[in-house]
């Protein structure tokens, strides 16, 4: 589908996607979406970015493992230092 849709961006900020694009997408108040800039060209995807999902995934693991990021900071400042 490559149609072409007019947006009105109001005072807030905030701009309304046509009700045909929510009902085919099944977009519902309250979804997440990623909105990528290619140097002015924006892409709203209703999926939420595979790079969030797998920060999420590494963030669990590291939670089980009882690590966290300044853990890892920490350790890698530790690493630095003994190579100089």
């Amino acid at each position: 589908m490559s149609d072409s849709y007019s947006l009105q961006v109001n005072q807030r900020g905030l701009v309304t996607i046509p009700k045909e694009l929510r009902v085919i997408y099944a977009i519902k108040p309250g979804d997440q979406m990623t909105l990528l800039d290619l140097g002015g060209i924006f892409v709203l995807n209703p999926r939420r970015s595979e790079i969030d999902q797998l920060a999420d995934e590494v963030r669990v693991t590291l939670e089980e493992k009882g690590e966290s990021l300044e853990s890892i900071l920490q350790a890698l400042r530790g690493a630095r230092q003994q190579k100089e």
